[in-house]
C-alpha cells in the first residue's frame, strides 16, 4: 500500500473506527512487528522463539492502533515501534526466565565497571575488568554474551506501564519550550560524554545500529568483521553506556 492509500485508510479509521478498518491497518503494519521482533531476537538467542516475539509484539501493534491519534500528525511507525518493543520486553520481564546466576554476573560486572572507572578516571578495558573479577578474558566474554539481554531490558525500562504520557508527549511535541531546549542541551552533553567512553569500533556500531538503523549483519559488512564480533562490540558498548548513564537513561529515552 502506498503512502496516499495509507493516509486515506487512517483518515477513514479516525472517522469510523470499525473492526474491519482496524484489521486492515494491523495487516498493513504487520511487517513492523517482524522487524522489531527480529532485532530483539538477536539478544534472546534460543531462550524465546521468534514466533513468540512476533506474537507479543502484535499485541503492542494492536494497542498502538487503538491509541494512536492520527490528528496529531505523528508518524505512526515511530509510535508503533515503541509500543511493539515495549510489549515484547514487558512480556519478557513477566516471564522472568533470566537465571539468578546471570543476574548475579551482571551485578558483579556493573560493580567492576563502576569501581575501575572511579579508580582510573576512564572506562576500563576487558583485561582490567577480568582481573577485577578474578576471571579470564575469555570467561568475561562469555559473561557478556550471557548477560547482554539484561542490558537491553534495563535500557528499555522506560517502556513499562506508567510512561505512556511521557512517551506521547515526546512524540507529539510540535515545538520546543525553553525547558525542553535545556533538556536537549543536557542530553547532548551526556551523549557526547558517554560516547567518549567507547572505542572507535564500539562507537561506530552504536551509531550505525541506533541512528542509521542497520542490522548487525549489515554493520559487519561495513566494518569487515564477523557478525558475532559486531554483537560483542554492541554488548560491550551497551554495558559501558548503562554504567555511565545511570539515572540519566530516562532523559535519553524520552527523545
Amino acid at each position: 500500500m502506498n503512502a496516499e492509500n495509507k493516509q486515506k485508510l487512517w483518515e477513514n479509521y479516525s472517522k469510523k473506527r470499525t473492526p474491519e478498518l482496524q484489521e486492515k491497518i494491523i495487516i498493513e503494519y504487520a511487517g513492523l512487528v517482524k522487524l522489531v521482533a527480529g532485532r530483539l531476537s538477536m539478544y534472546l538467542g534460543y531462550n524465546v522463539e521468534y514466533d513468540d516475539l512476533v506474537g507479543y509484539g502484535t499485541f503492542g501493534l494492536i494497542d498502538a492502533v487503538d491509541k494512536f491519534d492520527y490528528a496529531k500528525g505523528v508518524k505512526f511507525e515511530t509510535y508503533a515501534s515503541l509500543r511493539i518493543r515495549g510489549a515484547i520486553l514487558d512480556q519478557i520481564r513477566k516471564m522472568d526466565w533470566i537465571p539468578r546466576s546471570i543476574r548475579q554476573k551482571q551485578r558483579k560486572m556493573d560493580i567492576a565497571y563502576q569501581s575501575l572507572e572511579i579508580k582510573y578516571g576512564r572506562a576500563a578495558n576487558d583485561e582490567e575488568i577480568a582481573v577485577e573479577l578474578d576471571i579470564t578474558v575469555d570467561e568475561l566474554e562469555t559473561w557478556q554474551n550471557q548477560t547482554k539481554i539484561t542490558n537491553i531490558i534495563s535500557l528499555d525500562e522506560f517502556m513499562e506501564q506508567g510512561t505512556e504520557t511521557k512517551m506521547e508527549q515526546s512524540l507529539t511535541a510540535s515545538f520546543d519550550q525553553p525547558d525542553r531546549i535545556l533538556e536537549k542541551q543536557e542530553l547532548k552533553t551526556i551523549l557526547i560524554k558517554t560516547l567518549e567512553t567507547l572505542t572507535e569500533k564500539e562507537k561506530r556500531v552504536i551509531l550505525l545500529y541506533y541512528y542509521e538503523e542497520l542490522t548487525l549483519k549489515e554493520i559487519s559488512r561495513i566494518l569487515e568483521v564477523s557478525e558475532s564480533r559486531i554483537s560483542q562490540l554492541h554488548t560491550k558498548a551497551l554495558q559501558k553506556m548503562k554504567v555511565k548513564l545511570g539515572n540519566n537513561i530516562e532523559l535519553l529515552t524520552s527523545y
